[in-house]
């Protein structure tokens, strides 16, 4: 065997490798952006539902396909910091109506929901940076509905409903 064909022979096998490495490097970029994608949350904010360390799946079909529905818990990118992702719960839908004064204030005010927007808070209410800061958050940020605790073990499974009560139903 001389070195022209040992060279070929490498330089096949690494072009052979890096064609399957690109393959699969691409079905995983696929798997992620449009199917699914592991998350692990950290911050109190949805405490006691999701707590720091917490595992979750996220999916990303019910954002392709307008599918997030009020009491969902979602992970988006956060309205101040693209890098960020943050996860909160669904309260309002486009055109929901939605209580944004505290329990103890004695006039209450409102807020619309506009159109391709939705309304996100932190289950946990003391803690929580939420849309009752920054206001509606567009649906377009939105990265994925969380649909399964995977980790800590003794909580795997679906997610429980909202311990606020804040969801609201449609006023027409």
């Amino acid at each position: 065997m001389d070195c022209g064909d040992m060279f070929r022979r490498v330089l096949g096998k690494t072009l052979g490798f890096l064609g399957y490495t690109v393959q699969y490097g691409c079905i995983a970029h696929c798997a992620f952006e449009y199917i699914g994608e592991f998350v692990a949350c950290s911050g109190p904010s949805m405490e006691p539902t999701i707590t720091s360390h917490d595992v979750v799946f996220s999916e990303r079909l019910s954002r392709h396909l307008c599918r997030i529905e009020k009491g969902d818990i979602v992970i988006a990118k956060s309205p101040f910091d693209p890098h960020m992702n943050i996860c909160k719960r669904v309260i309002g839908l486009e055109g929901d109506k939605i209580c944004t004064s505290g329990p103890s204030d004695v006039f209450k005010t409102h807020q619309y929901v506009p159109k391709g927007h939705v309304w996100l808070e932190g289950d946990n209410l003391r803690n929580s940076t939420d849309s009752r800061s920054y206001g509606p958050v567009p649906y377009a940020l939105i990265r994925g509905r969380v649909c399964l605790k995977l980790w800590p073990p003794h909580n795997f499974g679906a997610l429980n409903q909202s311990p606020t009560g804040r969801i609201v139903k449609r006023s027409d």
